[in-house]
């Protein structure tokens, strides 16, 4: 049962993933396609965070997050195999968009990672609202 820390520490990951989810989209209507996919990967990543922050678990290298996510929430089907794949693409863009020079970043492309993200943050919220819930603390 996660206590009264973890779950603060939760709610604040989740409202940072909200916070990048609204970059991306913001730098998504003014064309800034790059930063746009960077943003959205922020939030996947923080979503991820805020429910490992319930396992009081946190890694320093965002490959140790994403192993994390996959191996007990994924594999334990708490979480779609859709949200691995969207990690993997997520992950794979943003670093094409921050490393690569040459890099020509898409809007279509940014839009399915904007979108992509929205996802995500969904389905985190409502699978760590239940888990609020269940433990008597207000959802955000």
């Amino acid at each position: 049962m996660p206590n009264e820390k973890s779950i603060i520490l939760s709610k604040y990951r989740l409202e940072r993933a909200k916070e990048f989810l609204s970059s991306a989209r913001k730098n998504l209507e003014i064309e800034e396609y790059k930063t746009a996919n960077n943003r959205a990967y922020y939030s996947i990543f923080h979503a991820m965070r805020a429910v490992l922050a319930l396992d009081e678990v946190d890694f320093k290298k965002h490959s140790g997050v994403i192993s994390y996510f996959r191996e007990h929430y994924v594999k334990t089907r708490i979480f779609g195999r859709e949200v691995s794949d969207i990690i993997t693409g997520a992950s794979l863009i943003r670093s094409k968009s921050d490393y690569d020079d040459f890099y020509i970043a898409k809007k279509d492309e940014a839009a399915k990672q904007v979108e992509n993200a929205e996802k995500v943050y969904k389905i985190t919220k409502e699978y760590l609202h239940d888990i609020y819930r269940q433990n008597n603390f207000s959802t955000l």
